[in-house]
């Protein structure tokens, strides 16, 4: 893969990592002010509200500037509003512009693997991306859990640092401060990010051109009969994961009794279980037959609802464990061949800008769908149940809806997957 490709991975392992933590420490901002159950769900509406408002622009300027210079002052964006929770902001307008920086972040950090990497390798270094990442997911809801625990929280607030007056008070405040420095390590490893070589794109001469461009791109990738069965995929399964986690979070403290401690963990539990199927499925899934993994994707949807049955912990971390299993192994390959599309369609930074677009429209309707489901008092059980028959019945018209153009549009989709097939590792 190339020295390069570490570097690439540190960064993003480090700035996934700091992600993860910051969420399980800005909810705990808000249990802090003592806000509703139905309110801590928008903190992820507010998060990705960026990825779509500026869906259109980030992409371009992923492909203005060498990638590892977005990625640098992306992360830049993301301390400043870590700093803006320390000085009493309102968790979710600070967390808010940690999402401005993040969707600065997204193109380029998928962009530039296409970029460094032959489209032949592109499944392995996925399954690199969704190891590392999840496995960052791993890490950092267990270190935010870690950081808020009451006795390291007791011990972090303990540290005078002399002659300087932090004002940090709460367990949560010092999570978000150490969080920090972890967004600057991830900094320092942007700055070491090889320059690829790629011929920089200059931005549209106006803001509207930029859209039109933007709109250009949504609408081939929608219209390609491979990306578009890509593209549903992934937005489904990223809008179904963002409610999921807020799911396990309840859930856990109805079924288990846990804490957002606690809970925080057994996030971690599930997120283990997709860096697992995540690197299984780049061992062994080539690019031209990533579709054929889409009934997994029912499957998953269905064993969520097996939650309800799990009243230990016995029972429900193997079971959260395959959850994960199930859509690492099934993502990985898809988002590959969505990339594989994407960038051959409209270039690598936009493609993924518009794969963020969609994807994050999910995230903010599934998150309001859920949060207003809370609101009117559904039990999290009937919630589970109803999110799994969601998740199982979408998939299944996206497995139809490739059958009926594989069937209708068969030369031009054959033609696809043997373009796909050429450039996947044999």
């Amino acid at each position: 893969m190339g020295r390069g490709f570490y570097i690439i991975m540190a960064a993003q392992f480090f700035s996934s990592l700091a992600d993860n933590a910051l969420l399980v420490a800005a909810i705990a901002l808000l249990i802090q002010a003592d806000s509703p159950a139905w309110l801590t769900p928008y903190l992820k509406f507010f998060f990705v509200i960026s990825y779509v408002l500026l869906a259109p622009w980030v992409g371009a300027f992923a492909d203005r500037l060498p990638k590892g210079t977005v990625m640098f002052i992306s992360n830049l964006v993301k301390i400043a509003g870590c700093a803006l929770m320390l000085f009493d902001v309102n968790p979710l307008l600070a967390y808010a512009l940690v999402g401005l920086g993040a969707a600065a972040y997204s193109p380029a950090k998928y962009g530039i693997v296409t970029e460094y990497l032959p489209h032949s390798k592109l499944v392995v270094a996925n399954g690199w991306i969704e190891g590392l990442t999840v496995s960052s997911i791993i890490l950092g809801t267990v270190l935010g859990g870690v950081l808020i625990h009451p006795a390291v929280a007791e011990r972090l607030l303990g540290v005078d640092l002399p002659g300087l007056e932090t004002g940090i008070d709460t367990a949560a405040e010092a999570a978000v401060f150490v969080i920090i420095f972890v967004y600057a390590i991830a900094a320092a490893f942007n700055r070491y990010i090889p320059l690829t070589g790629v011929q920089m794109k200059p931005l549209p001469a106006h803001p509207i051109d930029t859209l039109r461009d933007f709109s250009r791109c949504v609408v081939s990738l929608w219209k390609d009969k491979l990306g578009q069965i890509s593209l549903a995929v992934t937005t489904l399964f990223w809008g179904a994961g963002a409610t999921l986690q807020f799911i396990v979070i309840e859930w856990s403290r109805a079924a288990l009794g846990y804490d957002l401690s606690q809970a925080a963990i057994l996030q971690g539990v599930c997120a283990l279980g997709i860096a697992v199927g995540a690197v299984a499925a780049s061992m062994t899934v080539r690019l031209d037959r990533a579709v054929k993994v889409i009934p997994l994707g029912i499957a998953m949807g269905l064993v969520v609802i097996l939650m309800n049955l799990a009243t230990s912990i016995w029972l429900a971390v193997p079971l959260i464990i395959l959850i994960g299993l199930l859509a690492g192994f099934f993502v990985v390959p898809m988002n590959a061949l969505l990339q594989h599309r994407g960038h051959h369609l409209v270039g690598a930074g936009r493609s993924i800008a518009v794969q963020n677009f969609n994807e994050n429209t999910s995230i903010l309707l599934m998150i309001a769908l859920y949060s207003l489901m809370l609101a009117l008092g559904l039990s999290i059980y009937t919630v589970i149940v109803l999110f799994g028959l969601f998740v199982a019945g979408t998939m299944t018209v996206v497995l139809f809806w490739f059958r009926h153009n594989h069937r209708v549009h068969q030369a031009e989709v054959e033609r696809l997957l043997a373009f796909a097939r050429a450039e996947s590792p044999h």
